[in-house]
């Protein structure tokens, strides 16, 4: 008789069946293997799983392919486990939030209420709340979720956490309705702080007095976040920068561009998330989307007049002395650092005149809202 071992679904069947067609009881075969005799028997019955060593004797005594037995072997422990399982809804829910965010930075950061990652019932309740919904299953970097969402699908779950964060501590501060008039005014007066770096104290002050509310959030690893712009209400909008780049020529420029947004009246209905603003991004081609476009033609006549930039590079390239870069500077009254991140993006020579980019953060940080770089915004969970 041929056994064709594809008819059985364990390998208990099958063995039985070659005992069978050889007329062998299980005895027979616990003496030709060496085995004990309960052994067998637990094999046969399904009660004990082939091994990878006994599937190998096997085929060695029937001529049946090892791999066969440990296939079998295996469906039948999938199909026991299927049968024995509980759906466990939540299980989906966890992957995408303990998978996506970065949850053990904002238990570090002190943006969610738990001390321990592996405590998984209170670190869901704190997202939950953190993301201001009822329950885990609500937040929107779930794809259930997504019809919520506040941001462009482009968004990461990080850059999302980033941005939620900064909403949180910017609800909380108390400031003058916004106008466009005070808006304009606070561009004005912010131009004055452009040639001491140590002026930079005075920007959230100028900004709140706008209506413009303004914090500073430490970015999260790998987000690549420079800053975001969005509205609470109609009267309420909120720059948040995360300083990614401390210098003076990032600072303005990407402080610029957020406030142009703002002029605008970019970000009512969704949040304008700007990362990664640098090269390519802080141009004015035609492949940028027109709100980017226009906010960063804004942001880099701000730092220097496209006029004066053009017509000095016009005079002096390809040779940029230091000489002319601070007289330069000096001329139309910005720090030479401005002048000098302009020329970096204008000739690609991002090693020259380096020495003038200094940072600004100390400067600035004293007089802000800032939550990162060891100091946690005043806020509750």
């Amino acid at each position: 008789m041929t056994i064709d071992a594809a008819e059985y679904r364990t390998p208990g069947q099958l063995i039985e069946a070659l005992l069978k067609d050889r007329g062998w009881t299980k005895r027979t075969l616990a003496i030709v293997l060496d085995v004990d005799e309960s052994g067998i028997t637990r094999i046969v019955s399904d009660k004990q799983s082939v091994s990878a060593a006994m599937a190998l004797s096997l085929e060695e005594v029937f001529g049946v392919a090892a791999e066969r037995f440990l296939e079998l072997q295996k469906d039948y422990d999938l199909a026991k486990a299927r049968i024995a399982a509980r759906p466990d809804p939540g299980r989906k829910t966890r992957a995408h939030l303990f998978g996506g965010l970065p949850v053990a930075e904002m238990i570090k950061r002190c943006w969610i209420e738990a001390d321990d990652i592996r405590d998984v019932p209170t670190v869901e309740r704190s997202l939950a709340k953190f993301f201001g919904v009822d329950s885990p299953d609500q937040i929107e970097i779930l794809p259930h979720a997504a019809k919520k969402t506040i941001v462009g699908p482009e968004v990461t779950s990080t850059q999302l956490a980033w941005l939620y964060r900064v909403r949180r501590i910017a609800s909380e501060l108390i400031v003058a309705p916004y106008t466009t008039q005070s808006g304009q005014e606070a561009v004005r007066r912010l131009s004055d702080l452009r040639r001491h770096p140590e002026d930079l104290r005075k920007v959230p002050r100028i900004l709140n007095e706008a209506g413009i509310r303004f914090v500073l959030v430490e970015t999260l690893p790998s987000a690549k976040i420079d800053g975001v712009c969005f509205w609470l209400n109609e009267r309420s909008p909120v720059i948040g920068l995360s300083m990614r780049y401390d210098r003076i020529d990032n600072f303005w420029f990407v402080l610029r561009h957020e406030i142009e947004h703002v002029l605008q009246g970019h970000g009512k209905s969704a949040p304008i998330l700007d990362a990664e603003l640098e090269g390519e991004k802080a141009g004015v081609n035609s492949n940028i989307p027109e709100e980017e476009r226009v906010a960063n033609e804004a942001a880099s006549n701000f730092c220097v007049p496209k006029k004066m930039i053009d017509a000095f590079v016009a005079r002096k390239a390809p040779f940029f002395s230091e000489v002319d870069l601070l007289g330069f500077s000096k001329t139309i009254n910005v720090h030479p650092g401005l002048v000098a991140g302009q020329l970096q993006r204008l000739t690609g020579r991002y090693d020259r005149f380096r020495n003038h980019l200094v940072k600004v953060r100390s400067f600035i940080a004293p007089s802000a809202i800032v939550d990162g770089w060891g100091d946690v915004a005043p806020v509750d969970f």
